[in-house]
């Protein structure tokens, strides 16, 4: 029923797209004084659920984690192979969109014009020092994203440090609010189709077709991130530390990729890839047990990239050039964000919201990029997918413990 329901909201979103182009087109200016007030309410919903939704989805994942790092080395090797990946999947977007800049000339005249963006104006040091919030309440309060996410991984942390009454205690109460968000950000995803219809009426009414053909590049600078990632990143690490050969992985792995990229779900494929890492991949089943449930929850490297590459699309769009301070923030906030979206409907709209709010862009941004938003979801759960999947058997092979007689 949730995928049924998800593919229908896609249907609802096109329909909101092609509306949209056909009132700007052969009505134009005249229809934005009734096309506006829709892409209004849903911007201001959308900024209503981030902050609540970054502190409950946070806290929630981190101390489920938490309950398992037990495991010692295990638990931190995990975690190292998460943040490497994650890294090397933002740094190939960074690279693609840097080259070849998608978003430079677009000329779409959008409502919220900045003179500036926060993250432009940061240097690197100011970065990680204003990441610490002296008043998590007050930042929480002015909206400022990084300090937020910061305070709730933190908080997290120490939660999974209490007594067993009390951490289960605050693990209930954490995990019931994030399904409550879950339930609001699912109705608020509904109306993303009337934000998309009004929003992209104001685009083809004051500035024509032109746009969409940065859109279209765009989506091939993704694709091309996404393919460089899983099938030459991740690929090259699975040979040199997993010791496995990619092709034979590849193939065990096809199942569970196809029900990835139909379903854009990492959870549904969880029984499909232990399956293939321990029966194609020599993984151990305490591996694979341990990894592939909590990559499913945290490890995004696809999604990571993706947001990071839209992050800096947006702002080009919008005649901007990110610098490095800037572009660390983008990826700093797509690694630290990633925790917990798994879950989240839609994950990627979610996220990228977070993420523009980080940079200081525009939540309007977001509706650049919706039409294409749910292909790439595809794409990008497939790629999710995969790397927890050689992560699973690159862990397995330093586990002496769980050693699995087929390696």
């Amino acid at each position: 029923m949730l995928q049924k329901g998800r593919f229908t909201l896609t249907i609802w979103i096109f329909v909101g797209f092609f509306l949209g182009i056909l009132l700007g087109a052969v009505i134009g200016e005249p229809a934005l004084p009734f096309t506006e007030p829709l892409a209004d309410i849903f911007l201001r919903l959308l900024r209503m659920a981030i902050l609540p939704l970054i502190i409950t989805s946070i806290i929630s994942s981190i101390i489920q984690v938490g309950s398992a790092s037990g495991l010692g080395k295990m638990g931190m090797r995990t975690l190292a192979y998460y943040l490497s990946t994650s890294i090397l999947a933002i740094f190939t977007g960074q690279v693609l969109v840097n080259i070849f800049r998608p978003g430079v000339g677009a000329d779409i005249h959008l409502e919220e014009n900045p003179d500036t963006i926060i993250a432009a104006e940061r240097s690197l040091g100011e970065l990680f020092l204003n990441i610490i919030p002296e008043n998590p309440i007050g930042a929480a309060a002015s909206g400022d994203v990084l300090p937020v996410i910061f305070f709730s991984i933190l908080f997290g942390l120490f939660v999974t440090q209490l007594s067993a009454d009390h951490r289960n205690l605050m693990g209930n109460f954490f995990k019931a609010a994030f399904e409550a968000m879950m339930k609001m950000v699912s109705f608020i995803i509904w109306t993303a189709p009337f934000g998309v219809f009004g929003i992209i009426t104001g685009i083809v009414a004051t500035s024509g077709f032109a746009p969409f053909r940065s859109l279209g590049f765009y989506f091939i600078i993704v694709l091309a991130g996404l393919s460089i990632h899983m099938f030459i990143t991740l690929p090259l690490l699975l040979w040199s530390f997993g010791r496995v050969n990619p092709l034979k992985h590849y193939k065990g792995m096809l199942p569970a990729l196809m029900t990835a990229f139909s379903t854009c779900s990492t959870i549904v494929t969880l029984p499909l890839t232990m399956k293939a890492v321990t029966k194609y991949s020599g993984a151990s089943e305490r591996a694979a047990g341990f990894v592939l449930p909590i990559g499913a929850t945290v490890n995004m490297d696809g999604t990571a990239l993706y947001e990071c590459v839209a992050a800096i699309f947006i702002a080009q769009v919008y005649g901007f050039d990110l610098s490095l301070g800037a572009q660390l923030t983008v990826a700093v906030t797509a690694v630290l964000a990633s925790i917990g979206a798994a879950s989240v409907p839609m994950s990627g709209l979610v996220m990228m919201s977070i993420i523009l709010s980080a940079v200081g862009l525009p939540l309007e941004g977001v509706a650049i990029i919706l039409a294409v938003d749910r292909i790439l979801d595809m794409f990008r759960t497939t790629a999710n997918v995969f790397s927890d999947s050689c992560g699973a058997v690159i862990i397995s092979r330093f586990d002496s413990a769980g050693k699995n007689p087929a390696q």
